[in-house]
């Protein structure tokens, strides 16, 4: 499995990596079959996400994918980084090989999950849409 230098790179050298205590909003996805979890934390100031970090278990791909998600969101407005897709995250890191692009899913996810509560916290009542683009992950949206 061929990754591109961007994926290797993040890998290596992820951005953005840590907790933030008293983060406004935290957003946390997994994939039970593959094992990947993120947890993305954010802080907003003004409708603009001033700081983001990510704590993640998995492979490179998922420490990759993360790491360029969260430095895509940083410094804008909510509803820009709600616009997050994963097919951006996976041409910011140059493309994923084709078993692994279910990480930019979860990413794309994260930090849609992290924007949710940011909204849940602060009382505003706004429908995130937060696709899921595995029935076998643990994101419990799918619990009846």
């Amino acid at each position: 499995m061929a990754y591109s230098d961007m994926v290797m790179d993040h890998f290596k050298n992820p951005r953005n990596v840590g907790k933030i205590d008293d983060a406004d909003g935290v957003g946390e996805v997994g994939n039970a079959r593959c094992g990947d979890i993120m947890k993305v934390y954010i802080k907003v100031n003004e409708n603009i996400i001033t700081d983001v970090k990510f704590n993640t278990y998995g492979c490179a791909s998922a420490i990759a994918t993360s790491s360029i998600a969260t430095e895509m969101i940083k410094g804008k407005t909510l509803d820009e980084a709600l616009k997050l897709t994963n097919k951006a995250v996976v041409e910011a890191l140059d493309g994923l090989p084709p078993a692994k692009v279910h990480c930019s899913v979860l990413a794309e996810e994260a930090v849609k999950a992290a924007i949710a509560d940011y909204y849940k916290n602060m009382g505003i009542d706004k429908k995130i849409d937060i696709p899921c683009g595995d029935e076998h992950c643990c994101c419990h949206r799918h619990d009846k």
